[in-house]
């Protein structure tokens, strides 16, 4: 006779178990399945480049609302200097209308025109008591001054609180640029930091050599540059080599790229402008086959600039990390064009 005992149950205990264990096996295997690699070397090198890249792009920016607040700033500082002249002025003039109005008491009594200027509004006045008989040709003059006088002054004062909002606004604009140049040097030194300490010396090591070997062995031909200018400021750029870049760097210790471009032409005796933007426009534009030491050359939708070296070599402030060094255009970026100054 079949038996038709029934199977033994598993204990609650041993179910718990086999339930924890299968459902921690899942999640491992859905994080396992939605876990983006790990990057390799290559690719955060690829990411950091761009960051720098950006981060360029911004820097140019912050370094051109700099330049536009020291502009502002002197602008704004002369027109209050002239508005404390004009104001001087104008005092001396109202002194002078004053005294006249002494002298015409003395002598029986102040002029009924006089009377209207010392009053409330003198301005408004003058456009009625100009055709009053009454008004002597000194005193007709006089009047007409001060009227001139004032409206100067209104003029010099609107245009001084116009620079001034101008200026909070340019504060205001210097300050998200520095934030955002900073987010990305930031996000790019957080990618850096993903990497195994033997991947960030590699990196680390491949920069010393590429800075040692454009100092001692890079070949820049023997071309001449197209004029005195670009030669004596390829030269002044060469004095710098090994100096670090440093966002917004002008030198005489640090450097970003147009910085060392704007040093590098001041020391030839010419005066160039601050930021890619601007220098790109300080010129002739050429192409690539036109390209002399000394000329300008524009990467990456300028947010890069250096100098052209010679023989496809490129001096200048490559990012952060870097010093100033030569290197090969084509692994700089996307040429543009170049600038002859």
């Amino acid at each position: 006779m079949a038996s038709h005992r029934r199977p033994k149950q598993p204990s609650r205990t041993r179910v718990t178990v086999l339930t924890a264990t299968a459902a921690a096996a899942v999640a491992l295997t859905s994080q396992a399945a939605n876990a983006a690699p790990k990057p390799d070397k290559s690719e955060v090198k690829a990411k950091v480049d761009k960051l720098y890249e950006e981060a360029g792009k911004a820097t140019d920016l912050y370094n051109g609302a700099k330049e536009k607040q020291k502009k502002l700033e002197k602008e704004i500082g002369d027109l209050q200097d002239k508005v404390a002249r004009e104001q001087d002025e104008l005092n001396q003039l109202r002194t002078g209308i004053g005294t006249m109005a002494s002298e015409q008491y003395r002598s029986g009594g102040i002029d009924s025109s006089v009377q209207l200027f010392l009053s409330a509004d003198p301005d408004d006045y003058l456009d009625k008591a100009s055709t009053l008989d009454a008004l002597s040709a000194q005193q007709l003059e006089s009047l007409k001054k001060v009227q001139a006088k004032q409206r100067t002054l209104a003029q010099e004062r609107a245009e001084a609180a116009e620079k001034l909002k101008d200026l909070a606004d340019t504060r205001t604009e210097l300050g998200k640029k520095k934030k955002e140049v900073q987010g990305k040097l930031s996000e790019a030194q957080k990618l850096l930091n993903s990497l195994t300490a033997a991947e960030r010396q590699k990196m680390a090591d491949a920069e010393t050599r590429a800075s040692r070997s454009s100092a001692s062995r890079v070949d820049l031909g023997n071309e001449a540059a197209a004029s005195k200018y670009g030669a004596a400021a390829l030269s002044a750029a060469a004095t710098q080599l090994g100096k670090p870049y440093v966002s917004g760097g002008t030198g005489p210790n640090s450097y970003d790229c147009s910085g060392l471009t704007q040093y590098a032409y001041n020391v030839a005796g010419v005066g160039i402008t601050r930021t890619t933007y601007t220098q790109q426009n300080d010129g002739t534009k050429i192409g690539m086959s036109q390209l002399k030491p000394g000329d300008l050359v524009f990467f990456n939708n300028l947010a890069h600039v250096g100098l052209y070296a010679g023989n496809g070599q490129v001096l200048h402030a490559p990012h952060p990390g870097a010093v100033v060094r030569y290197e090969s255009m084509s692994t700089i970026g996307s040429f543009q064009f170049g600038v002859r100054i």
